[in-house]
């Protein structure tokens, strides 16, 4: 099972201070044995000068007054003695009468001779030292830490810029830019301009949104243009179509300029969803009742459920256009009964569902929403991709959530959930 995430701010700060550690122990061992080296070598030094002058007034029978110097003393480490009886020199740390103290020891003709000199203040000085050195460690680590936390904090602060700017986009604000923010963002124009790769990456993102928006813009321009140029001609073409003599012919002139119309009015709501000047003009309906009227004026057979109905604020064109939308979509492209389902629980949002029995909706469609003139899933027919698109666009203005899925025994299920705050009393 996986651990709690770590941010990366975290990961920076813990791998610093980690680093720190990790060099501060290296040397303070170093920094210790070198210390160590050399005072407890002066003391070793100045024992065994101790115990060259002791052996040498042995030698001659003088007396060793002022030197600390016993013959085969019973504290003696057994180590120490045992190396001396063996003819050889040898020093240790040990103990005289509970104090600490540096011995040195030799053979004496049959005997062991053994200097002492007290150990007890090289012993403090080194523990002083110690303490000196993990002191100034852990003051290193935490100062270290601290400010590997706060570049972590202002790396990971841009990052999370860039990664907010970059979901904006991608739910559709093409115009958030990372240089647009209040100075914090990597490369701000308020802020100093950054050269490295979390600015590079900002950089990258900005010019990204910048291309997308001026594709969709000329995408948008190119789409309002041709259904504004195609709708006067169209216009006298029908005019014309009627003159012609009744029979099967006009039938099929006017059905597919009547198509060819309703593609072109298509476009132009499309492209006035496209450019944002769509505004909701809401009044208080009964849902059940408003869902019920829009589904009848379609004139397909549809099986209408209430499960619960409330009276909600919105726009009945809007509404009317989103559900009808829906339902010919379900009877076009999928298959029978098609069910549209009303349903206002409790403190829950009021909720509309649209589902046939077809194929379902195509994985791209679920995963990137639908795609105006894109409609090549399998099953489900031909046409324009315009319906779904326009659901979409008005279900926006509305504030409303539309989301499409497949259900679990097959068909397609699309899922109306109006703001709560639609919901009045009645």
């Amino acid at each position: 099972m996986r651990g709690p995430a770590v941010s990366l701010r975290w990961k920076i700060a813990l791998t610093v201070t980690a680093v720190c550690c990790a060099v501060a122990a290296v040397l303070g061992v170093l920094v210790h044995n070198a210390v160590a080296r050399q005072t407890v070598g002066q003391v070793r030094k100045e024992t065994r000068t101790d115990l060259d002058t002791a052996l040498d007034l042995f030698e001659y029978g003088t007396s060793r007054e002022g030197i600390n110097s016993l013959l085969d003393p019973p504290e003696l480490p057994a180590e120490l003695r045992k190396l001396a009886r063996s003819g050889h020199r040898g020093t240790m740390v040990g103990t005289y009468r509970g104090r600490p103290v540096m011995w040195a020891a030799a053979p004496a003709d049959d005997r062991v001779m053994a200097v002492w000199s007290p150990y007890g203040n090289t012993r403090r000085s080194l523990e002083n030292l110690d303490t000196a050195i993990l002191g100034s460690a852990v003051l290193a680590a935490v100062a270290v830490a601290l400010a590997g936390l706060f570049l972590a904090h202002r790396i990971s602060r841009r990052l999370g810029t860039t990664a907010a700017v970059a979901r904006r986009i991608t739910a559709g604000d093409l115009d958030a830019r990372v240089g647009d923010g209040d100075g914090a963002g990597p490369g701000t124009r308020g802020g100093p301009a950054g050269r490295d790769e979390v600015a590079a990456v900002a950089a990258a993102l900005d010019s990204v949104a910048g291309s997308l928006q001026s594709r969709l813009q000329a995408e948008q321009r190119f789409t309002a243009d041709v259904a504004h140029e195609l709708r006067t001609p169209l216009t006298g073409i029908l005019a014309s179509a009627e003159l012609l003599p009744e029979g099967r012919p006009k039938e099929m002139i006017n059905d597919r300029l009547r198509a060819l119309r309703r593609l072109t009015e298509d476009l132009l709501e499309i492209s006035r969803l496209d450019s944002g000047a769509e505004h909701a003009d809401l009044d208080a309906y009964e849902l059940g009742a408003l869902v019920a009227r829009s589904v009848r004026a379609t004139g397909l057979d549809t099986e209408m459920r209430i499960v619960s109905d409330t009276v909600v604020e919105t726009d009945r064109r809007r509404l009317d256009r989103v559900v009808a939308n829906l339902v010919i979509n379900a009877h076009r492209h999928g298959r029978p009964p098609v069910v549209v389902t009303v349903d206002a629980p409790p403190g829950g949002p009021p909720t509309i569902e649209v589902r046939d029995h077809g194929p379902g909706y195509p994985v791209d469609l679920l995963h990137h929403g639908p795609q105006r003139f894109r409609t090549d899933a399998p099953g489900r027919g031909k046409g324009h991709g315009l319906g779904l698109t326009i659901a979409v666009g008005q279900s926006a203005v509305l504030g409303i959530d539309l989301r499409f899925s497949n259900a679990p025994d097959g068909g397609a299920r699309a899922v109306l959930r109006l703001p709560p705050q639609a919901a009045v009393e009645p």
